[in-house]
């Protein structure tokens, strides 16, 4: 039996200016990473962080992410993680994170699971 390999440490990149984060958060999956990364408070197995795509995409959107300054992978006993950079994040761009999870959240639980993501809930 092989024994899995840790990643080589992927480099952490400083937060990057605001047009960039922006461009970042603007795909709906990697903004939702992010939302359950936020949430979680915690690094979350990479798996854990995304549906409906394949490893592939997941991996592209990782990066994205990461070069944008916003997470970190981890390996942790031989698994990969992936960490939100809360600390970096509030100290680059203050306050940005909490409203834009905020209003992530809330877009979350306004619409219905089975409704189009345009529609909202009806009580």
């Amino acid at each position: 039996m092989t024994q899995a390999k840790d990643l080589p440490a992927a480099p952490t990149f400083p937060v990057a200016a605001l047009p960039t984060v922006l461009g970042a958060l603007h795909d709906p999956v990697r903004l939702e990473m992010v939302r359950r990364l936020s949430n979680a408070a915690a690094p979350i197995r990479c798996a854990a962080l995304y549906d409906a795509i394949n490893k592939s995409t997941a991996t592209h959107h990782f990066k994205t992410l990461r070069e944008a300054g916003l997470i970190e992978r981890l390996t942790i006993d031989g698994q990969t993680f992936q960490n939100l950079r809360i600390d970096a994040i509030e100290h680059a761009l203050p306050g940005l994170l909490p409203s834009i999870v905020d209003a992530a959240n809330r877009a979350r639980t306004d619409t219905a699971p089975d409704a189009h993501p345009d529609e909202k809930a009806v009580d």
